[in-house]
């Protein structure tokens, strides 16, 4: 499965959120709302969740193994920060 497509639409606001993605898988499957988040040390990505009735957060997609998260991660933060220049740029 190969990423073809990623969207990024940054966030205005003072939180921790910087922008949401949109992912494209083989020109055939989409997954919307990966959340770039600002942590205590790096940018990291969080995939699309939902709130439970007890409260807690499940993702609703997700990679299930270590390469993928890492490619996933790494391409999104790239187009990231690519977005980013062109803002500044602007």
């Amino acid at each position: 499965m190969k990423i073809t497509d990623i969207r990024v639409r940054l966030v205005n606001s003072e939180g921790r959120m910087k922008a949401v993605a949109s992912v494209t898988f083989d020109d055939s499957f989409v997954v919307h709302d990966i959340k770039i988040i600002e942590g205590t040390d790096k940018l990291f990505i969080a995939m699309p969740s939902r709130k439970t009735p007890d409260g807690e957060y499940k993702d609703i997609a997700h990679p299930i193994n270590t390469e993928m998260r890492e490619t996933l991660s790494e391409s999104i933060m790239a187009k990231y920060e690519e977005v980013l220049a062109e803002t500044a740029a602007e």
